[in-house]
């Protein structure tokens, strides 16, 4: 038995001259007459994984939606269960890839959905800014504040447009087009550059707003919501910078990024399961409700007291 080249198509050829196909349209290939290195990880998911993710990312979008009625957070969890339903989808991919690493479905479901899932977090993430300065010190910021969402948000929806076309165009292709890799690595190189531009931008304002936070008895919900969101920020730009060094060499069986699972667990799946918890711990609604007052009001208040 060996792997050979059949009209540019690998395929797996058996002694008595049967050969299974292992890519392209036609693929017939098996888990039980092909070995899984001719696919395109070159490894089965692990089901375990798979399904704790799957698992993980209900429970927190049962959270975020309990949470999000609550206070009436629309766009916070509009977001959050939109990247939580493509995360498990996207898990759920890898579990009919795990059953057919040859099969179009899986590949397709979930190469889209994990790449894309990311940005609706990065969407949740990129409003909070605006509602920290309101709530700080509006007069100590660059800008007006909606202008944080005017920016960050298009560059988001560029950034999910590019990776979704990558990844479709990637998937369809059984990996093959160079063209889909490299409009997924744009979507994503706009994704990471946004991050910084807006971590920047927080560390600008800290500073520019310092003599005001640094004197009001900060609540610990506002502690708790600013180290969630920094935490998940952090998180999602690593697994950001992850997805462009697995993508930098395409999807060829050469590349040793994209076949090493425990480092897609490690790097990806961690990272963003990660973050999506974070931002339940960083969700608006406890700091910014409507009942409660900036620390800057409620201590001009105390002082009139």
């Amino acid at each position: 038995m060996s792997a050979t080249l059949i009209n540019g198509v690998l395929a797996w050829v058996l002694p008595n001259g049967t050969f299974y196909l292992a890519g392209g349209d036609n693929s017939n290939c098996t888990v039980s007459v092909c070995p899984v290195e001719l696919s395109v990880y070159g490894y089965r998911p692990s089901l375990a994984a798979s399904g704790a993710l799957m698992a993980l990312y209900s429970i927190c979008m049962i959270i975020q939606t309990v949470l999000g009625f609550r206070y009436k957070t629309w766009w916070f969890m509009s977001c959050m269960i939109a990247g939580c339903v493509d995360e498990i989808l996207g898990y759920a991919g890898r579990i009919m890839y795990w059953q057919n690493p040859w099969g179009p479905s899986g590949f397709i479901l979930q190469i889209v959905m994990i790449t894309i899932g990311p940005v609706f977090f990065s969407g949740a993430i990129y409003v909070l800014l605006s509602q920290i300065v309101d709530y700080i010190s509006p007069k100590h910021s660059r800008f007006a504040s909606k202008w944080y969402i005017w920016t960050f948000i298009p560059f988001d929806i560029v950034s999910l447009v590019l990776q979704a076309i990558g990844g479709a165009m990637s998937s369809t292709s059984h990996g093959s087009s160079n063209a889909g890799v490299q409009i997924a690595l744009a979507g994503l190189s706009i994704q990471v550059i946004t991050l910084v531009v807006f971590v920047v931008l927080v560390v600008d304002y800290l500073v520019r707003s310092r003599q005001v936070w640094t004197q009001l008895q900060l609540p610990t919900s506002f502690k708790i919501f600013c180290g969630g969101l920094a935490l998940a920020t952090i998180l999602i730009l690593i697994r950001c910078a992850y997805r462009i060094f697995e993508l930098s060499e395409g999807y060829s069986q050469t590349s040793t990024a994209l076949r090493n699972e425990p480092l897609f667990i490690g790097l990806e799946s961690v990272m963003v399961i990660l973050a999506a918890y974070c931002l339940i711990a960083a969700h608006p609604g406890p700091v910014f409700k409507r009942d409660g007052l900036p620390p800057i009001e409620s201590s001009q208040l105390d002082q009139e007291k």
